[in-house]
């Protein structure tokens, strides 16, 4: 009986949930003041990191920015400045936890509490991993997820016991399924979306409802790198990447209004529908419908000396 009775409370809360997310998509939500947090960005010395940290700082809070490059995340904090924010400058390779672990210690001393933490990723080779060096396959799946362990095994803590922070990972939409002569970065990045749903989880299972996740899975033209797999130009417009600007805008009111989880544009939560439901044979086909003939180019990312 009791198995029926918790079957029956399972199909009310679910619809009561698909209801209210329905709703999210009509009402939109009031952001949330983020103006007495501390919020930290790693690779915040240029590309998408600067620019959310730029965009948090209009919303009020404090910054606390990581980069390897230390006159980098010097400008960045000159222009947050320049928008009425705090901003504390920190050069570290979010790769060496041991780093990592410092660096949280002098900011926990300095600055206070880390209550938002935003972690995103930094480039691929762009090639097949069996003509990628060995260092180079250890690099990229280093930077893009072990440095997010280090970097939430630092702050989470202390949001625990506060019952109040937001953790935000930036992924891919390769984090999401993959493609070919892309092995490190999509490895890497379902990795790093398969780690923020587990953490997302164990907070559930806590309790601890006062610390907030986002996973951000974006198609980006201007970071995303080398991608042999290119849209045929006459299916361009339904799979348009976005740009970064437009993508930080939209990901903050995300993060503001505790969306747990964004993929962008919206077209891409259909195609990771499909690949649950569709036989590994259809997607095959899928991929070859909408792959372009042309030969592929490779593209430097933005993002590739971040981190």
């Amino acid at each position: 009986m009791n198995v029926v009775i918790d079957s029956v409370c399972l199909l009310w809360d679910v619809c009561r949930y698909i209801v209210l997310s329905g709703l999210r998509w009509v009402v939109k939500p009031e952001e949330k003041s983020i103006v007495d947090d501390i919020c930290l960005v790693t690779g915040s010395g240029g590309g998408i990191g600067k620019r959310f940290a730029l965009e948090f700082a209009k919303k009020g809070a404090t910054l606390v920015l990581l980069d390897s490059d230390p006159e980098c995340i010097e400008v960045t904090a000159i222009e947050v400045r320049k928008l009425g924010a705090k901003a504390f400058t920190y050069t570290c390779d979010i790769s060496d936890r041991q780093q990592v672990y410092r660096v949280a210690e002098n900011v926990r001393r300095v600055v206070g509490d880390v209550t938002i933490l935003l972690n995103h990723p930094s480039a691929g080779t762009g090639k097949s991993f069996l003509h990628c060096e060995d260092e180079e396959l250890e690099k990229t799946l280093t930077n893009n997820c072990l440095a997010n362990f280090w970097t939430v095994k630092a702050f989470l803590p202390r949001m625990n016991q506060m019952n109040h922070g937001h953790i935000i990972t930036v992924a891919s939409y390769l984090g999401l399924f993959a493609t070919a002569n892309m092995e490190d970065y999509c490895t890497a990045h379902f990795a790093a979306v398969g780690f923020h749903e587990a953490l997302s989880h164990e907070l559930k299972a806590r309790r601890i409802s006062g610390v907030k996740t986002t996973l951000l899975c974006p198609y980006l033209k201007d970071i995303d790198v080398c991608s042999r797999f290119k849209i045929r130009k006459e299916l361009a417009s339904l799979f348009a990447p976005l740009t970064a600007e437009h993508f930080v805008r939209k990901a903050i009111n995300g993060i503001l209004t505790d969306q747990t989880m964004m993929c962008m544009p919206r077209l891409l939560y259909l195609v990771a529908f499909l690949k649950q439901v569709l036989p590994w044979e259809v997607q095959g086909l899928y991929h070859h419908l909408i792959k372009s003939r042309e030969k592929p180019t490779c593209m430097q990312s933005q993002s590739s000396n971040q981190n």
